[in-house]
């Protein structure tokens, strides 16, 4: 057998184990998986996804997670997130994500105890355990389950096998929260992560690719694009289409950074 259809098979007899779970499902490949499998364990009865809406999190992240769901057909809720209210997190350390993801998971907990839901599930991979993460931390101290990394599944694995079962979102690229874009040690606003969702936008719009970061140094925004994008953007329509746009939301100065789209780059 495959060896990725045997971890699969894994994952689902891990998540059958359960009798019931709810999935911290942000409509990314790896949580769409997770869900997918877990409705094919234990029923969708027995299954709530749930999203967290937030300022961290862009109306197109919201509107992809909607799509997956109507195509794997379980109950979801979706809960409003309280980041910007825990100084921790505002104060824009290095453990930023640890803060984030503690007080999401907390939510999540009291969420499943009211539902009478036994365990909760979210989607970290193997892959995860080698990049700087210090969101896992909270996982581990939570008692989440974490079954993608349990049963051993990569991230092109985990790609492959969303793209065989007919999830739309198997080749979608990571997509951290907007809080990434803003440097550590300065403070993280909603009117900030507004404008950059709003500049985001704007490049999708222009360029038709997923691939996308505005880092937001104060009136500076730099681009971080696919490089083989970076020239439709130079001495171009579309660029001076972007640059309005952007000048539009306030900023002062728009840069090319022409390393080009590279995640974790401000960790």
């Amino acid at each position: 057998m495959d060896l990725k259809l045997e971890k699969y098979d894994r994952l689902c007899n891990y998540l059958g184990s359960l009798g019931s779970v709810l999935v911290a499902f942000s409509g990314g490949v790896d949580s769409s998986l997770l869900l997918l499998a877990a409705k094919d364990s234990v029923g969708a009865k027995n299954v709530l996804a749930v999203t967290a809406s937030s300022p961290i999190h862009s109306q197109r992240d919201m509107r992809i997670a909607e799509e997956i769901i109507q195509f794997v057909g379980v109950p979801w809720e979706i809960f409003e997130s309280g980041e910007l209210r825990d100084e921790n997190f505002i104060v824009n350390t290095r453990e930023r994500c640890y803060h984030c993801k503690k007080g999401l998971l907390n939510e999540l907990l009291i969420l499943a105890k009211a539902r009478g839901i036994a365990k909760i599930a979210e989607g970290s991979n193997l892959d995860d355990l080698g990049d700087f993460r210090p969101g896992f931390k909270a996982v581990r101290e939570s008692g989440v389950l974490s079954p993608l990394l349990e049963v051993g599944l990569e991230k092109k694995e985990i790609r492959e096998l969303a793209k065989s079962k007919g999830l739309s979102c198997w080749n979608r690229p990571a997509d951290a929260c907007l809080s990434t874009r803003i440097p550590c040690g300065e403070r993280i606003t909603a009117d900030r992560l507004e404008r950059i969702a709003s500049a985001e936008a704007i490049l999708h719009d222009l360029l038709d690719s997923s691939n996308i970061r505005v880092r937001d140094h104060g009136d500076i925004a730099r681009l971080e694009i696919n490089p083989e994008k970076i020239g439709t953007l130079v001495n171009s329509e579309i660029g001076h289409k972007a640059i309005k746009g952007l000048k539009g939301l306030g900023y002062r100065y728009i840069t090319l950074d022409m390393e080009g789209y590279r995640t974790g780059n401000m960790n």
